[in-house]
């Protein structure tokens, strides 16, 4: 399971960390910083959903 967590992982936080970054700079927020800032959080924010899909794609839940 750890290894389809890590897999998901991967296009989940390049999804999650793309949408924040356009959100980012839909708000005006088009400096460096925020955009990174914004891109790394959906990078964190991906990682609990990334096993929590791979618990459930190995029908833990």
């Amino acid at each position: 399971m750890f290894r389809l967590g890590l897999i998901l992982y991967v296009f989940i936080g390049v999804t999650f960390a793309g949408s924040a970054m356009i959100a980012a700079l839909a708000a005006g927020y088009d400096t460096t910083q925020p955009v990174v800032f914004s891109a790394l959080a959906g990078f964190v924010a991906a990682l609990p959903v990334a096993f929590l899909v791979a618990r459930a794609l190995y029908g833990g839940d």
